[in-house]
């Protein structure tokens, strides 16, 4: 069986890191202390409390394997050294009607649309990978293409 790499930053791997460590530890002591406490209340078979508990800790063990498949499967992307887009790469583009924006390219599973993250696989993420600041790029969407300048790309 294949399994398919997947890119991230060196951020986005520590974060991931984080969370991990987070459900490893604190998060499943609040979920036994709260199993205990239904435990402690008495019939089993009618405690609402015991089947939330349950409920959770099966939630947080379902996403601990699915974290831990993801660091297993990391391929951590170094910034592109030519001065082009790459991953972790921050852009600032002018579309065609003179607006300014800015991205951050990201692995899939570090998207965060509201801060301006956005993956390296998405239409825009594709049409910027390797591209220089001064391009001029065209993105296909689906009411037709938006060209996008590159105006500055940084990495922090």
């Amino acid at each position: 069986m294949t399994r398919e790499r997947i890119s991230m930053t060196q951020r986005g791997h520590d974060k991931l890191r984080e969370t991990l460590e987070h459900l490893k530890t604190t998060r499943r002591e609040q979920i036994s202390e709260y199993m205990g406490s239904a435990i402690a209340d008495g019939d089993l078979r009618e405690s609402a409390a015991y089947d939330e508990a349950r409920m959770q800790q099966s939630e947080n063990e379902a996403r601990i394997v699915e974290i831990e498949d993801q660091l297993e499967r990391a391929l951590i992307v170094a910034e592109d050294s030519s001065g082009g887009i790459g991953l972790g790469a921050r852009v600032r583009v002018r579309d065609e009607k003179g607006l300014e924006r800015q991205f951050e390219l990201v692995g899939t599973y570090e998207v965060d649309v509201l801060k301006g993250r956005i993956s390296d696989a998405s239409p825009i993420g594709q049409a910027l990978l390797g591209r220089h600041e001064g391009d001029v790029v065209p993105v296909p969407l689906p009411k037709g293409t938006a060209r996008f300048e590159v105006l500055e790309v940084t990495y922090s």
